[in-house]
């Protein structure tokens, strides 16, 4: 009985796998194959994270070009104060949960390398560096896969808003799945070396298409592989 279930969830696995190989393709047909921007130092990297937490892009890279406009150098934005380190990056939002966050990281980054120097995570698997972001106060899973991902060059596929969508309406995760779940079961389905790009194309999807209200489903280039879970009615 065991070896049955054993072989069934493999079958369903394997299914999800060829779908989702499909789905990649589908979106890199539509939207081309995004390629890699130039890589942030690790450290940087993390501070922007935290900055786009609950803002857009643009409001993001202010926020940064705030902070360091007015503290060029890391030592500088940690012997700050919180209130100091807010007003600068007031126009990203949430500035008073950001400034504590970002001080509390390099406090705890400087107390256990003595600098601020995060390039280590580079030779460490991808499971080692994750732990090690994720145990710095106020880093979460998303924001530790981002870094991974996008400045490391690991292979993790890190969940956003848009994809934690996309990923219950095409069926890949259950409806009721949380951002952990989800980040669980997507980083075994999607292939290593097209999460980059997949994750890009799908939150480019995400924006465009697939929207949280009234998504475009007779527009969409995934109709025919999407099961709509969760999609009430005939969306225009």
């Amino acid at each position: 009985m065991e070896t049955h279930k054993r072989r069934v969830a493999a079958g369903k696995i394997d299914k999800a796998r060829t779908r989702i190989r499909r789905i990649i393709e589908f979106l890199e047909q539509e939207y081309g194959i995004p390629r890699r921007s130039r890589r942030r130092d690790p450290l940087e990297s993390l501070i922007v994270t935290i900055l786009s937490q609950n803002t857009n892009d643009i409001n993001r890279d202010k926020a940064y070009q705030g902070l360091r406009k007015r503290f060029p150098s890391w030592q500088e934005i940690h012997d700050a104060s919180e209130e100091e380190i807010a007003e600068a990056i007031r126009t990203g939002g949430l500035a008073n949960i950001k400034s504590k966050r970002i001080q509390e990281i390099l406090a705890s980054i400087k107390e256990e390398h003595g600098d601020f120097d995060l390039s280590f995570l580079r030779n460490l698997p991808p499971e080692e560096a994750e732990e090690a972001l994720l145990s710095y106060k106020g880093v979460g899973l998303k924001t530790a896969k981002i870094v991974l991902l996008f400045t490391l060059g690991k292979h993790v596929f890190p969940v956003d808003t848009h994809i934690h969508r996309l990923s219950k309406r095409l069926g890949f995760v259950p409806e009721k799945a949380t951002r952990e779940h989800t980040h669980q079961i997507m980083g075994q389905l999607v292939p290593p070396r097209k999460m980059y790009p997949f994750h890009l194309n799908l939150i480019a999807h995400g924006r465009r298409i697939c929207t949280a209200r009234n998504p475009h489903c007779p527009d969409c280039i995934l109709t025919r592989l999407c099961p709509k879970v969760g999609v009430r009615g005939d969306p225009d």
